[in-house]
């Protein structure tokens, strides 16, 4: 689903395909991973065999997976479209989940639960800027579907049709 995510860098002097870097951050994410730099770190520590599954090219002279470096992958993490990310890493969730459901209206007819809640992005306030918030729609297996941003110090209701949408 990551391949969907636009690559934002010019094509010129490209030595790291974005999907490539999408798939490891997510996976440093995914393995604890809080901050860009511990997403650089994860990287830098990932078994080469990993690198090779993430589509990382090898070095024809060494035979290597060279890693990339943790400004690269800051600098890609900050110029991506986030709700183009959200909007891949919920397909591919919700993919996995529906075939959950499935299974379990083939036991018994059973009614989808979503929950929806807003939460404030802990670390996101600046002295320039308010805190993000966000709205997110979760199912019962505890996977987010869908996420959206909505204004500070708003109402969160207009914005549940947005996600509504999106899910």
């Amino acid at each position: 689903m990551l391949i969907l995510v636009a690559d934002p860098r010019d094509a010129r002097g490209l030595r790291y395909p974005a999907l490539a870097l999408l798939c490891a951050a997510v996976s440093a994410v995914l393995t604890g991973a809080r901050s860009l730099i511990a997403i650089g770190e994860w990287i830098t520590d990932a078994p080469q065999h990993v690198l090779g599954v993430f589509g990382f090219a090898v070095d024809p002279l060494t035979g290597l997976w060279p890693v990339p470096h943790a400004a690269t992958v800051r600098r890609l993490l900050q110029r991506v479209d986030g709700d183009a990310l959200d909007a891949a890493i919920s397909a591919y969730l919700q993919a996995r989940t529906l075939s959950l459901v499935k299974l379990e209206a083939e036991k018994a007819p059973v009614r989808r639960v979503i929950a929806v809640d807003g939460k404030v992005v802990r670390g996101s306030r600046t002295r320039a800027a308010a805190a993000i918030q966000l709205l997110a729609a979760m199912d019962h297996h505890g996977v987010v579907l869908a996420q959206r941003q909505v204004a500070s110090k708003s109402n969160e209701i207009p914005f549940l049709r947005a996600v509504a949408g999106q899910s």
